[in-house]
């Protein structure tokens, strides 16, 4: 298939329900001056009724779903309201709809103003708390579970919630100090003496200290929460309650979301984090400005920012969001930072001033690679290269912007997949492909129909349900393909959406072999992001940007009429992962739609697979994995895990605590894996050698075999 130019229906379908909203906009703009905060409310309301896929109202029913969810939004663990304070709000329980209608948000406002004064006291018990005795040799436990305890009735039972709670943070506090002068033990009794004695920079600060000031950070983002954040908050709670992918985004989050979708922002080419309140360079983008300086490096704390020549603003305790937004800005002008470096034991005070400019999100963008399988140790099928090309997808972004402009390169996943495979033709082929789309959560819906066409030829990728109950089919129009070979694709729990679509579409065709956990994510719906206040009408008085709702629209379905919907794409062959056995999946969210099923539409069935190739690769791998000593560690940390995943409560015994922390350290690795996923550099290795990696070579390699005596019998 060769791309082709976006879709003119999807411009047209996007045009139509911008207008839509401007019309209503329109009429309200010649209606009467009214407060920003009113109109809003009252457009994602209408909204929201008019372009669900649901076309539920907002009733009785949803309004005491909105007060549940704003309140467990802000207290999810029952740690700031009183049982009187919940009763208080009970009265809006019927009255939440109404007031949503005509743009009336007060609640929010009166419950988030309510919880600033609980936390305000809350955080007062807790530093007398933070010093005073803890016995940690009791054998004494917390509840973790919030289902499984009522509302404080009374100050006194919320303090004593509050005692277990900080003894918690004490104690976990103390034992990372006990495992960080444990580490720094090792590494100095690791050298002899040879060679300098390795630097270990991580301070090991008093657990009380650290914690008195984890809570005054605490309090000071909640006071930080401004209006238009409080009223995001209970816009993307009502949105929730159709189901968990529909939500007000407000213009600074709807900035952020379209960065991730074009891969490119105006700044100075680092990732920040924040830790303990102050925001520290978690990695240096390559190619961007602040990599082009050199000065500015991983693990620098920011506390100044200033514009140009300007006063420097302290951005110490203030969000992270803040900061970034402070730190962005027009390509061509100048930012400076204010930053603490610690060089041994010494902290200095370092200004950089950059120039900003367009910075490209290399890390997100697709990455591909040749691997030639004996260098994972896995020997090459006579006859073959022994090359496998494995491309990296970290997501399905498109730069709609850039495609309505008519631009020739603007960027999009499945022109990057096409180029990586020519590439891998130009450098002489390979055996097989492996499209690895593990953590990739989806992105724009004519990506993965694009990207599927590189692999099929004609026919349906994806049939999608619409407002009207209409059934669609999206087709890849084109003929040819971009790829003919054996085709593995590698998904797990985290990957959903786009990326299921594409995994549905090539198991649906069987061309090709779906590789990794038990199934993908399960989202089987498709979101539009609708301005709540059109450009178009930005010239009337009052008109201003006013966010994006995010709403989900439709549904979709694979070409074999089955919905991913919860149920997800489900592999050929199962590696054993930690992550699959998490409660990581659209099963676990709230308000998820149901599984549903269609007819199927007409397509292709192609000879790439077949049961009996299934079950060989499938018995293949169940073999050696079951020999692989690292593998087997893996299931024990799983069957660890399985054993307490569960468990309502924690000890707050020193020892026990001790021993639950290391059973616990495999699903801590997890985090950390998604973490560096996240913020990985763009050096990083498309394919890094590990036990799962070079499994999956060993299944490509099997596969090749197979494909290849069954060809050769077909000959025969």
């Amino acid at each position: 298939m060769k791309l082709r130019a976006p879709s003119r229906t999807v411009g047209v379908v996007s045009v139509g329900v911008v207008f839509l909203v401007a019309t209503t906009l329109f009429a309200q703009q010649f209606a009467g001056a009214q407060s920003p905060e009113l109109t809003t409310v009252k457009l994602v309301a209408e909204m929201i009724t008019k372009y669900h896929i649901s076309q539920k109202p907002i009733d009785d029913r949803v309004s005491a779903m909105l007060l549940t969810k704003f309140i467990k939004d802000l207290d999810p663990q029952k740690l700031y309201f009183l049982k009187s304070d919940i009763d208080s709000f009970s009265r809006y329980r019927d009255q939440l709809d109404d007031l949503l209608k005509v743009g009336q948000a007060n609640f929010a406002h009166e419950a988030f103003s309510l919880y600033l004064r609980r936390l305000d006291e809350r955080v007062a018990m807790a530093h007398s708390l933070i010093d005073a005795p803890h016995d940690f040799t009791l054998d004494e436990s917390m509840t973790i579970d919030p289902d499984q305890v009522s509302w404080s009735a009374d100050p006194k039972e919320i303090n004593e919630r509050w005692r277990k709670r900080i003894k918690f943070d004490l104690l976990n506090l103390q034992l990372d100090k006990s495992s960080l002068e444990e580490t720094k033990k090792r590494a100095l009794k690791k050298n002899d003496g040879s060679e300098p004695a390795p630097v270990v920079s991580a301070t090991i600060e008093d657990p009380r200290k650290r914690l008195h000031k984890r809570y005054d950070i605490l309090k000071k983002y909640a006071h930080d929460t401004d209006e238009g954040e409080v009223l995001a908050m209970y816009l993307s709670s009502l949105a929730h309650c159709y189901d968990p992918h529909s939500s007000y985004m407000s213009p600074e989050e709807n900035e952020d979301f379209q960065i991730q979708m074009r891969l490119s922002l105006q700044g100075i080419g680092a990732a920040l984090r924040s830790e303990e309140g102050v925001t520290t360079v978690a990695s240096i983008v390559e190619g961007g400005a602040a990599a082009k300086d050199s000065r500015l490096v991983k693990g620098d704390k920011i506390i100044g920012v200033a514009q140009d020549d300007g006063d420097f603003q302290d951005v110490v305790a203030m969000k992270l969001n803040r900061v970034v937004r402070l730190i962005r800005g027009k390509m061509g002008t100048k930012v400076r930072l204010k930053v603490l470096r610690d060089v041994g034991d010494v902290t200095q005070t370092l200004i950089i001033d950059l120039v900003r400019q367009t910075i490209e999100l290399h890390n997100s963008e697709v990455k591909g690679e040749i691997i030639q399988t004996t260098d994972f140790g896995i020997a090459a099928v006579p006859g073959s290269k022994g090359r496998i090309g494995v491309i990296s997808v970290p997501s399905f972004y498109r730069d709609f912007s850039g495609a309505q402009q008519g631009r020739d390169d603007f960027r999009s996943a499945a022109r990057d997949v096409s180029n990586v495979l020519r590439q891998f033709r130009n450098d002489g082929g390979v055996d097989a492909v492996i499209v690895d789309l593990r953590m990739n959560g989806g992105g724009a819906l004519s990506e993965a129909i694009e990207m599927t066409g590189l692999f099929i030829d004609k026919g349906p990728v994806v049939q999608v349900k619409e407002l009207n109950g209409r059934i669609k089919s999206h087709d890849d129009e084109d003929d040819g393909v971009e790829y003919a070979g054996p085709l593995m694709v590698v998904c797990n729990r985290l990957s959903a959406s786009a990326s299921e679509i594409f995994a549905a579409a090539i198991k649906d065709y069987g061309r090709g072999i779906v590789v990794g956990d038990t199934t993908t994510h399960g989202k089987g719906t498709v979101q539009n992001v609708m301005p709540v206040s059109s450009n178009l009408f930005k010239v009337f008085p009052g008109a201003k940007d006013r966010g994006v709702l995010k709403l989900t629209i439709n549904q979709f379905y694979r070409v074999n009429g089955d919905s991913t919907q919860n149920r997800g794409v489900e592999s050929d062959v199962v590696l054993p992962s930690f992550i699959d056995h998490m409660d990581l999946g659209e099963s676990f969210l709230d308000n998820a739609l149901a599984f549903d099923h269609i007819p199927a539409a007409p397509h292709a069935r192609l000879t790439y697979v077949n049961p009996q190739i299934v079950n060989t690769l499938s018995d293949n791998s169940h073999r050696r994995v079951a020999v692989d000593p690292k593998f087997q560690q893996t299931q024990k940390d799983v069957d660890r895990y399985l054993a307490r995943k569960n468990r309502k409560s924690v000890s707050l015994n020193e020892e026990t605590l001790r021993h639950e922390r290391d059973e616990d350290k495999a699903a801590k690795d997890v985090e950390k894996e998604e973490e560096e996923h996240e913020n990985k550099s763009d050096k990083a290795p498309v394919f890094a050698k590990s036990e799962y990696n070079t499994e999956l070579l060993a299944v490509s390699v099997d596969y090749v075999t197979l494909l290849k005596a069954q060809k050769t019998a077909a000959t025969r």
